[in-house]
């Protein structure tokens, strides 16, 4: 039995009476102790849990552990904590079947069932990337509907993307905020926020990834990893020559940075920084097939410090143990393993269940 099996047990995430029960045990083992506040994970089902994530997370941080959050459903888990950071600015979005069909079968995109899912790292506040959590799947659904006759096409979705992710970015540019008391920056202060963005639309058939940032998504393919979107950063050779080509300039400190601020060369909002740091998104389309197992989005706190073939190897011993919420136990897993190896940001994993016994 490999060292993920046995640490598998570790992410265990328990809902209703017996959690409720287990809870109060906790709670009266820590008064006990004079530890009281120390918990780290809330769990909970669908998407009213991870509209909350962000509030959650954060009262638990000020209770003095390292506050997290799971979400368990059939289809997909996710879990997010703010780990050694002193605010959370990680947000998720979880939308099962968020695009009607079309009126007429087999026009449009949106002629199939499509789930979406995203992940969003947010910098300087935590308001863009909230926003996304809130907008994003609303503006790719508006896109996706427009898209007619042609939109199955991969033109098409990459048009629809971008169309998507420049609307999301006029919005962040324009100082939208998100209903939310986590916002800490004052509001002549918004353009020098942003935050990543990677999102997929999980057809039945394929995969849709937009990325734009240096969050990621990866897909477990019989036993092995298939990084579905690259990483936006400064030094890598085509966006340094797309920055210096507009006037800009990456320096290095503490790393390949925008004008020697900003760690990663595209992302939503960051106003003060364009054109240099670009919101438009790498978008590809990829087929299922019989040996896709799952899809993991996460935020740069996890692939600071877990690599692509280690993310597959601890999903796919989740995966054995045969459980139910396996993607939940996955995602929880993914979280406490970066922490172990000491990653510095907040953390945010997604993973989505892509077996055929499990097609849309």
């Amino acid at each position: 039995m490999s060292m993920a099996e046995v640490c598998c047990d570790s992410a265990v995430v328990v809902v209703g009476a017996e959690a409720e029960a287990r809870a109060r045990a906790r709670a009266g083992r820590r008064r006990r102790a004079g530890v009281e506040g120390a918990g780290r994970w809330k769990a909970g089902t669908g998407a009213a849990v991870a509209e909350e994530a962000g509030a959650v997370t954060r009262k638990r941080r000020a209770g003095g552990g390292e506050a997290g959050v799971v979400v368990v459903a059939k289809r997909h888990g996710a879990a997010s904590v703010a780990g050694r950071r002193r605010e959370m600015e990680d947000a998720v979005s979880l939308h099962e079947a968020f695009a009607a069909p079309a009126a007429e079968e087999g026009v449009g995109v949106g002629a199939a069932r499509c789930d979406f899912y995203g992940v969003f790292d947010g910098h300087g506040c935590s308001h863009v990337a909230e926003a996304c959590r809130e907008r994003m799947h609303e503006l790719v659904a508006e896109e996706m509907g427009a898209g007619a006759a042609a939109a199955r096409e991969t033109a098409s979705w990459e048009g629809a993307m971008e169309r998507s992710f420049a609307r999301m970015d006029a919005e962040a540019v324009a100082g939208r905020r998100a209903e939310s008391g986590s916002c800490r920056c004052e509001a002549h202060k918004c353009d020098h926020v942003g935050s990543t963005a990677v999102v997929a639309v999980v057809e039945e058939g394929r995969v849709v990834v937009a990325n734009c940032g240096d969050s990621r998504a990866v897909l477990c393919r019989d036993g092995a990893p298939v990084q579905l979107s690259s990483d936006h950063k400064p030094d890598r050779p085509d966006e340094l020559e797309r920055i210096e080509g507009a006037g800009g300039r990456v320096i290095f400190w503490e790393g390949a940075r925008v004008l020697g601020v900003l760690a990663m060369s595209r992302s939503i909002g960051d106003a003060y920084l364009k054109p240099y740091v670009s919101a438009v998104p790498e978008v590809t389309v990829t087929d299922r097939s019989d040996g896709d197992e799952c899809l993991i989005l996460a935020s740069d706190g996890l692939w600071d410090v877990v690599s692509n073939e280690a993310a597959c190897e601890v999903a796919q011993a989740c995966l054995r143990r045969g459980r139910q919420r396996w993607c939940a136990e996955a995602a929880a897993l993914l979280t406490k393993l970066a922490l172990a190896r000491r990653s510095s940001d907040n953390i945010s994993v997604v993973v989505v269940d892509l077996r055929r016994t499990n097609t849309l």
